[in-house]
């Protein structure tokens, strides 16, 4: 049965249509939320929703979480200025030495403050090329890096849709278990190795971009020891290797940072989306020898901000006196478990082809047929929508895999219910109880 829509759920749409620029939308279904908390947000109306989104993971925290809430109120009610371009504030200092202590790297780094991870990732690229005086940069087909400057370039997902690849970026394979791109995953990660390592010894490679699990391009994990394939070939060829944690770092996937999983040591990672606790905020620790210069040139007004600096430092306290990665983990298992019995329930096996993932960073790949295995876009668009109508928020990533983050501190009764409903909204789209014309205008990627 369609979810009736509440008229001032329909009046905020209406207006958002008439006022919000379209460049900036990415609607699934017709969500609008005016207050949330932890795992729950609530439209106008009072009809209360489970985020199994956590906004893209920016809410990795839950909504309207105690500690950070505290240090934003803190530092806003008497701000030493609004920015740390020009000016020293103590908490600026104190972000900065918070992350050198938790990122494992060399000795003498920096750590770059911003707005987004895409604007980190950006200022790393480019700062890499200046201070190597090398042009190129290695990056993978359908990743995702950010949705500005160099950065936009060098991200597959963009350039394979709208968006012109940046000078210089050679776009390599990720491998897919699932979908390995040659016969098998062994032969897949082989090539994809080879292809990287000829690219290093063609030469002028300032830097390589990888996500430890690709998350836009469809959650994809690459199998154990790619990751640290990559990390020897960049020592070898003296090429800076750059892990993108914006998406699944900071615990998510069971450990403090993903790349961990690997057993790896990135030259530069950077950081976004939960970083900030739900406020704009990025970062990127790297060697000073790459992040101490040119001096100037990457000023945003409000980079260092201290009251969304203040939330990172919050943000950061609460991951780790919390030991959110292994309640990650724990739970990630549970809804795993969960899932699979679910399945079996709503008979719905025949078009669910995999579910993967680490922590609570989980993919459940949507199929036409397990025969073929092809993605299933349509079924993708219809489940997500039917998910919001019976009280969930998912959306879909890679055409075709629903990205299953909720926050961290999910519960385990949220996570019994939030995981059923799901299913629930795959057997309902799968029996054509979502029309065509019920998502015609919700496109989504």
């Amino acid at each position: 049965m369609a979810s009736t829509i509440h008229p001032l759920v329909q009046d905020l749409l209406t207006r958002d249509a008439a006022s919000v620029a379209g460049v900036e939308k990415l609607r699934f279904f017709p969500l609008v939320a005016e207050s949330g908390n932890g795992t729950v947000l609530v439209e106008p109306g009072g009809r209360e929703l489970l985020d199994f989104s956590s906004s893209w993971t920016a809410g990795g925290l839950g909504y309207g979480n105690p500690t950070v809430t505290k240090a934003i109120v803190e530092a806003a009610t008497n701000p030493p200025g609004f920015g740390g371009i020009s000016a020293i504030h103590p908490d600026l200092v104190k972000f900065a030495e918070l992350l050198l202590s938790i990122v494992p790297g060399e000795e003498n780094r920096r750590v770059y403050i911003g707005n987004t991870g895409s604007d980190a990732n950006d200022v790393v690229l480019r700062s890499c090329r200046f201070n190597t005086g090398k042009s190129r940069v290695i990056t993978f087909e359908n990743s995702y890096h950010g949705g500005v400057g160099f950065a936009m370039g060098v991200s597959g997902v963009h350039v394979g849709t709208n968006t012109t690849a940046a000078d210089g970026a050679t776009f390599i394979p990720y491998p897919d278990p699932f979908r390995p791109h040659l016969g098998s995953i062994a032969d897949s990660v082989a090539d994809s190795l080879q292809r990287i390592q000829s690219e290093f010894e063609a030469g002028d490679v300032a830097c390589l971009i990888m996500e430890p699990i690709q998350s836009d391009g469809g959650l994809i994990v690459p199998p154990p020891g790619f990751m640290k394939g990559v990390a020897a070939l960049c020592k070898t060829y003296d090429v800076l290797f750059i892990c993108d944690e914006v998406k699944v770092g900071l615990g998510r996937t069971g450990l403090l940072h993903a790349f961990l999983l690997d057993d790896v040591v990135p030259d530069i990672v950077t950081f976004g989306k939960m970083l900030g606790g739900g406020l704009p905020l990025s970062a990127a620790v790297g060697p000073a020898r790459i992040l101490d210069g040119p001096t100037g040139s990457a000023l945003m007004t409000a980079a260092g901000n201290p009251i969304c600096v203040a939330a990172g430092i919050a943000a950061l306290e609460v991951i780790i006196s919390q030991d959110l990665a292994s309640l990650a983990k724990n739970s990630g298992q549970k809804l795993r478990e969960l899932f699979s019995d679910l399945v079996t329930e709503f008979d719905i096996a025949d078009v669910v082809g995999d579910v993967r993932g680490h922590g609570l960073a989980i993919g459940i790949d949507l199929v036409t047929d397990r025969e073929t295995n092809n993605r299933n876009h349509d079924l993708a668009r219809k489940t997500v929508y039917r998910a919001w109508e019976l009280g969930v928020v998912v959306y879909y990533v890679g055409a075709n895999v629903l990205e299953v983050t909720p926050p961290l501190t999910v519960r385990v009764n949220e996570i019994e219910q939030g995981i059923r409903i799901i299913a629930q909204a795959i057997a309902d789209a799968k029996s054509g109880l979502v029309t065509d014309e019920m998502i015609a205008a919700f496109t989504g990627w």
